[in-house]
């Protein structure tokens, strides 16, 4: 009776005085206390009094649970949406009684006394479970997202469960069938359902939650023809990492460090599950994996790996890549007060990615890439504005020789450009490196080259068993264009070299390559008047170690501007025409034509390509046909030579090693530009007013796949007997790696703001997690046209994503498309 009594008291008087402390209001803390207060009182009580006590806590007077209403509509989906679903099976709840007595002993005091008593305290708690099923959509359901009980998401892992996407040939649940017995328990075929197996509902109240779910219908081909993938971020030190990882905060403090969503897993791991249901075609994943630049100049840039945080603490884990730790490391620096980059990830953890992506079925391969940590406020001489200082985060692809080509006093074309290659290349040997367990030790010359990092991750990737396919590097014209006093390409030489090296340790069974840009891949042309054409990539490309021709593909598919009065709009309503897109893959700018300058290009003055011999392919950079199916000769000086270079016509297949779009306004019109606020390299596309649009990035990823992929224009290998016993496509369409996929998983990415700093950057940049899933309008309207019944239709163009659409009740089809218009 005290318990209650002082309990009720204390809430009255929290109400009044107390404050309301980490959302417990006054009155809640204030009964608490007065419970507390009771509770002893009535123990001293009951232990004086020798009698024994029974405590039973609350129980249902009634198992049974509410059904669901008779009658209502199974509701249709599309795209993302949240549902409550409907209660379709139902057992009683399940019981479990729990007693437990405990016995204590005491003088019973007074005068004239000294004898002692035995007390006892029997409890019985009461514990209920449900088992129930909830049908979720009509139709089949991509894949189940967050879960939601009373408002609060819920940690799946934490109960036993199983989703039914509503195949049509979806067997029975297990449970319901042992329940209703063998033969008595439907499919619901064509109904996506989820059961939940003795669910503890104490949390809940001892009721069935509300519970609501987030569900993915997909209605186009756009996820299931993507076979490829680029997967990043490239930085954060446990960012691949599949074991939960805690952060030590000290003095008793602890917090996730790889744990963001409330799945129970780590988020790699719920990213990469999310990858397979959205994405369900994926066979290979470019796995980045970033070292820091720390200079524009070839000569005095060191590339290293690198911390967020001297100070972090992981407990059971110690952060190290190639011999480095936590505090000899590379410090990322600080953009507005916070690291402007993540971590090197850990060689543990690059290790354990590399094994599980293997273990899921992926093929893996591995890409190492450089990003440039150079921040504001730096005083570091611009090779390519002298007197200034270098531009902010910058793109590797503008590491180059000081001065740059061009300036007065460069190197370029001179033996010194050798000696400043010579510091970036470096000269570290695979017998430098040592591999214990997962483990690769370096004890080679005191240098940051490119040849450290490349040979590192070789090293690493065999210690992991092994990957599919390795990069040599991606992207870096800036270097690969300088020439010596004998117009040789001392960086192409290296890559030469550095592919024999990583054979030699990954073996003949990884295929290799370097991602070229795509301004890169096709020959070198400096704009100095001299008229010299190069294949400078020609001695890698033509290397027996090198397996396919690797390029970063941004080209630009359209030259749109707002409004119609532009020579595009002539012919096409949209940009978002497949037509018009894929018409700009073998033809538009940079195939039929190119702006000599920014006055042009806004008046449309378009100038036609020629070489004058014939082979304008040699200026290009979009005729890959041309580049792949003829021999190749130099032109020094505008003369060609009379011996070919050293690729053979047809002899190795393309790899599109990235591709992609920005979800901006006309994005297709400059595909490789991104926001970033903190880097010199952050630009909207031409002509773009810079809203968000997620069609144009689909748009223009689903123009290129179709392109190269069976059945498109682009899907040929013509048969060459030159071609040294190849026999595949061109462009092997198991091989467009679309960029890109965060390891990082949506929502928590881009939502957790605290976490990380570039979440803002998703909103226009070219991630596809929390894109794949939506449904574009012209496939609903069709669709909702189809299961009306109607098969004779030709709706007008329709332009537009839809992230998510519902059906609710019965109703015509005319109230279901009014809504969309």
């Amino acid at each position: 009776m005290a318990t209650l009594a002082l309990g009720a008291v204390g809430s009255s008087l929290g109400a009044s005085f107390l404050p309301t402390i980490g959302g417990i209001s006054g009155a809640a803390l204030g009964q608490a206390a007065g419970a507390i207060a009771g509770q002893y009182i009535d123990q001293s009580l009951f232990a004086s009094s020798g009698q024994p006590r029974v405590i039973e806590g609350p129980r249902l007077s009634e198992l049974d649970v509410t059904t669901s209403t008779e009658g209502r509509p199974i509701v249709r989906t599309y795209g993302r949406n949240r549902v409550s679903g409907e209660m379709i099976w139902a057992t009683k709840f399940e019981e479990e009684i729990v007693t437990d007595t405990q016995t204590s002993s005491g003088s019973s005091g007074g005068k004239g006394g000294g004898g002692s008593r035995n007390s006892s305290v029997t409890t019985t708690e009461y514990f209920y479970y449900a088992n129930f099923a909830i049908a979720l959509s009509e139709g089949e359901l991509l894949r189940l997202g967050q879960v939601w009980a009373n408002g609060n998401e819920l940690n799946l892992s934490d109960f036993t469960y199983r989703f039914y996407k509503g195949s049509e040939t979806q067997a029975p649940d297990s449970l319901i069938e042992a329940k209703e017995g063998a033969g008595n328990a439907p499919a619901y075929r064509g109904l996506a359902y989820i059961v939940f197996e003795r669910m503890p509902l104490e949390e809940f109240g001892n009721r069935i939650p509300q519970l609501s779910f987030e569900i993915f219908r997909r209605l186009d081909d756009f996820e299931e023809d993507i076979n490829a993938i680029g997967l990043i971020p490239s930085a954060g030190e446990y960012v691949y990492e599949n074991e939960q990882l805690t952060k030590d905060l000290g003095v008793g403090f602890t917090q996730p460090e790889n744990t963001h969503t409330h799945q129970g897993l780590s988020d790699w791991d719920v990213s990469i599950n999310q990858l397979k249901d959205e994405i369900p075609n994926v066979k290979n994943i470019s796995l980045f994996v970033s070292w820091f630049g720390t200079d524009l100049r070839v000569s005095h840039c060191q590339l290293k790996p690198g911390v967020d945080d001297r100070e972090k603490v992981i407990l059971g884990r110690n952060w190290s890549v190639s011999n480095q730790s936590r505090f000899s490391a590379h410090l990322v620096s600080l953009d507005q007060g916070r690291p402007a980059y993540g971590g090197t990830p850990s060689d543990e953890t690059v290790v354990s990615a590399i094994q599980d992506l293997k273990t899921r079925g992926f093929k893996v391969t591995f890409n190492p890439f450089i990003l440039m940590d150079v921040p504001a406020g730096n005083s570091l001489p611009d090779p390519y504005n002298p007197g200034s200082f270098q531009a902010v985060y910058p793109w590797r692809g503008r590491i180059t020789v000081d001065p740059a080509p061009d300036q007065t006093g460069s190197p370029d074309k001179t033996s010194a450009a050798t000696g400043q290659l010579q510091n970036f290349i470096g000269s570290a040997s695979s017998s430098d490196f040592s591999v214990f367990g997962n483990t690769v030790t370096y004890t080679g010359p005191a240098e940051w080259s490119y040849r450290r990092m490349v040979l590192h991750y070789a090293h690493l990737c065999a210690s992991a068993g092994g990957v599919d396919s390795f990069v040599l590097g991606s992207e870096m014209r800036g270097v690969t264009t300088i020439r010596n006093e004998i117009n040789a390409f001392p960086m192409v030489d290296a890559l030469v070299a550095l592919a024999a090296d990583v054979r030699g340790i990954l073996g003949p069974g990884c295929k290799l390559t370097y991602g070229a840009d795509w301004t890169e891949y096709f020959g070198h042309q400096p704009s100095d008047g001299s008229g010299d054409v190069y294949f400078h990539l020609d001695p890698l490309w033509g290397s027996a170690n090198i397996d396919a021709v690797g390029i970063d593909c941004y080209w630009p598919l359209s030259d749109w501007r707002q409004g119609q009065l532009h020579l595009d709009a002539e012919t096409y309503a949209s940009p978002y025409e497949l037509a018009y897109l894929q018409g700009n893959i073998a033809g538009g700018e940079g195939y039929d034509w190119y702006y000599a300058n920014d006055e042009d290009r806004q008046g449309q003055i378009r100038t036609p390509i020629t070489d004058g011999l014939g082979k304008p392919w040699v200026f290009r950079f979009k005729d890959i046909k041309s580049w792949w199916g003829n021999y190749h000769y130099n032109r020094p000086g505008g003369v060609e030579a009379v011996s070919p270079t050293n690729w053979v016509p047809q002899s190795k297949p393309i790899w599109l090693m990235e591709i992609g779009c920005p979800a901006v306004h006309l994005g297709s019109n400059q595909p490789n530009l991104f926001i970033d606020p903190k880097s010199s390299e952050s630009h909207l596309p031409h002509f773009s007013n810079g809203t968000r649009d997620e069609y144009i990035q689909r748009r223009y990823i689903t123009a290129l796949i179709n392109y190269f992929t069976p059945g498109g224009e682009g899907f040929f290998s013509p048969n060459n007997p030159l071609s040294l016993g190849y026999v595949g496509r061109m462009v092997d369409p198991e091989r467009i790696y679309v960029y890109t996929w965060d390891a990082r998983p949506y929502p928590a990415f881009p939502a957790n703001l605290d976490v990380w700093g570039d979440g803002e950057n998703w909103l226009r940049g070219h991630w596809l997690n929390g894109r794949v899933g939506s449904v574009s309008l012209a496939a609903l309207v069709s669709q909702i046209m189809i299961e009306y019944g109607f098969d004779d239709f030709a709706p007008p163009p329709l332009n537009g994503i839809v992230e998510g659409y519902l059906l609710d009740r019965i109703m015509s089809a005319r109230d279901a498309l009014q809504p969309l218009e």
